[in-house]
């Protein structure tokens, strides 16, 4: 039985999916490296992203309350460009009875 080569540098991983493999271990002792670049302890670190996170959550909030401001501004413009019909007695008006279905398009 002959043991399958891999090309140099290759593990049979990167050979089958294309792609290195990282482990968790790996992972995470380039976490602790790439803290230690930024002059962080663990626990600055930890703070810094609680604090991210808190600034994305308020982002996310005030995108709502905008949102909800240009929706209430487009509703006011739009119903503003509605005509109103006023109806009066003896006029003719065109009834719609749902029952009979005898127009199948809307009015």
């Amino acid at each position: 039985m002959t043991a399958y080569r891999t090309p140099l540098g290759m593990s049979p991983y990167k050979v089958v999916f294309g792609k290195a493999c990282h482990l968790p271990m790996e992972i995470e002792h380039y976490v602790y490296w790439v803290v230690k670049g930024c002059n962080m302890t663990f626990a600055e670190a930890g703070i810094e992203r609680k604090l991210l996170l808190q600034e994305l959550e308020e982002i996310c909030v005030e995108a709502y309350e905008n949102s909800k401001i240009y929706k209430e501004k487009f509703k006011r413009f739009y119903d503003s460009r509605i005509f109103r019909k006023e109806f009066h007695i003896g006029k003719k008006v065109l009834l719609f009875n749902s029952h009979l279905k005898l127009i199948s398009s809307k009015l």
